[in-house]
């Protein structure tokens, strides 16, 4: 190895999910290594790089020298549009398309760093379901982190796919199944699970369907993942300490590094600091809003980036909380509602309005460590419950799909810290549970429960933490380890 190489900066090439939620976590991770003094390029799609340059202004990805952005198409059909794309179609795309895009990156790369002072891509940091970048780092001979922005709990259950499908309990017989109980059925020998459900695994098991999309994208990337030098997990040790000890016996190398934000937030005065990750254009108007409420007086509702919901259910929820009572922040994305616009009842406006501020995107890790929040009423994606956590919030859980559902399932049994609503909302029970998590003995334990966690949190975040000492090993033992050429 040559001298200018002993000096060279370790180049990792990150590249997140195209979905708001991975996106956040990856960039999050990015900035750490940046940090750490890694030369940096975050790949996004074509698409959410235009919608990242409409929200934030056209100069807000010229990053730094040593901190780049660049794309790759998704091999979706071309669109300027600014709302969520649909998922199942993106895992197709991304999964079938993808691979000679990345690998031509990768190969460009190392080309320019012939060419000028930025150096030879050194290691990938990828999203754990774009598994076609183990096909590419291979080709350049550099190692590939799976960074998983889920919970080890809801990986764990992706694991189970394929022994469910052996088992024959999934996919369903018929849609009866659904409907009758079968959901219910306890499963006893997950590893490091105790009294898990059908319910609370996957949703991608419901379906009918053998040749479904979904259940065999997941089969395919969860089978290939094996081959990754390392898994990178945003949680922390105590968090999910049972299933991660049975998940270590399962895979390679697992680090924690959660909550990732925390970690992030350590580099206040850091150049990358500025970079933002959000899709839609934040409404900051929000944070004002809360400073003028008192400590633990608002709900914040926010159903994330993904889950879409019925105009009946959208007023539901409206109705029920205009009923319970309590003042809230809600976002409601412009494509909240399936196939239409997002339209609240005039009633609805004219009940709440004292109390009330709706906001179409905000800040999130902001709005929920602000002291005027009390509750999260929350679709359960892992960004959101690891956030709650993270700042001593209660959460009110309505599960939309995915790994939502064992989210829900640990955050109210495991952790103490939420309550679950029926997937058949009713506004009564919004309104109950609303108010129980803002004034109930219930809620108050809730809360009691949560700001241990936050507590947890912190320790594994601090210098002497275990999610910063993985940081440092998860480096120095895979990510700077010599290249294969």
């Amino acid at each position: 190895m040559g001298a200018t190489e002993m000096t060279q900066k370790p180049h990792a090439v990150c590249i997140p999910f195209p979905a708001q939620s991975h996106i956040n976590a990856m960039l999050n991770l990015a900035k750490l290594l940046h940090h750490r003094g890694f030369h940096v390029t975050f790949v996004n799609s074509e698409y959410n790089h235009n919608r990242l340059l409409r929200s934030h202004g056209p100069s807000s990805l010229d990053g730094l020298p040593s901190f780049r952005f660049r794309t790759i198409p998704d091999g979706l059909p071309h669109s300027d549009g600014d709302t969520t794309q649909d998922i199942p179609a993106l895992c197709q795309s991304t999964q079938k398309s993808c691979l000679p895009y990345f690998q031509g990156l990768l190969e460009r790369l190392n080309e320019e760093s012939a060419m000028s002072s930025s150096p030879p891509v050194s290691c990938v940091v990828s999203d754990g379901v774009m598994s076609f970048t183990l096909d590419a780092a291979e080709v350049v001979g550099v190692p590939v982190v799976l960074f998983w922005p889920i919970s080890a709990c809801a990986f764990m259950g992706f694991a189970q796919l394929q022994s469910l499908i052996d088992k024959g309990l999934a996919p369903l017989k018929d849609a009866s199944y659904l409907t009758n109980g079968y959901l219910d059925a306890v499963i006893d020998w997950i590893p490091g699970m105790r009294n898990i459900r059908l319910r609370d695994l996957p949703s991608l098991i419901r379906t009918t369907d053998p040749d479904d999309q979904m259940l065999n994208f997941c089969l395919v990337e969860f089978a290939r993942a094996k081959r990754a030098s390392a898994f990178v997990f945003n949680t922390f040790e105590r968090l999910e300490q049972e299933v991660l000890d049975a998940l270590i016996a399962m895979f390679p190398p697992i680090y924690t590094l959660g909550p990732i934000h925390l970690l992030a937030k350590q580099l206040s005065s850091h150049d990358t600091r500025p970079i933002r990750s959000n899709l839609w254009k934040e409404d900051s108007s929000c944070i004002e809003w809360l400073d003028s409420k008192q400590p633990g007086s608002v709900v914040y509702v926010n159903f994330g980036s993904i889950t879409v919901m019925s105009p009946a259910q959208l007023v539901e929820f409206a109705w029920g909380l205009a009923n319970s009572g309590q003042t809230f922040l809600w976002v409601i994305r412009p494509d909240l509602v399936v196939g239409d616009t997002a339209i609240l009842p005039l009633e609805f406006s004219a009940t709440t309005r004292e109390r009330s501020l709706l906001a179409s995107w905000c800040p999130q890790e902001w709005v929920l460590s602000h002291q005027a929040v009390g509750g999260f009423l929350t679709h359960s994606g892992w960004n959101s419950t690891i956030e709650s956590i993270a700042a001593g919030v209660p959460v009110a859980c309505w599960p939309f799909n995915g790994d939502q559902q064992m989210n829900c399932k640990y955050s109210c049994e495991e952790w103490g810290i939420g309550i679950e609503i029926n997937d058949d909302v009713k506004r009564e029970e919004v309104e109950r549970y609303v108010r129980e998590l803002m004034e109930g003995e219930r809620g108050k334990e809730m809360k009691r429960k949560a700001m241990e966690w936050k507590e947890m949190a912190r320790e594994a975040t601090r210098p002497s933490g275990s999610s910063f000492l993985n940081l440092h090993e998860v480096i120095n033992k895979v990510l700077l380890s010599p290249r294969r050429d």
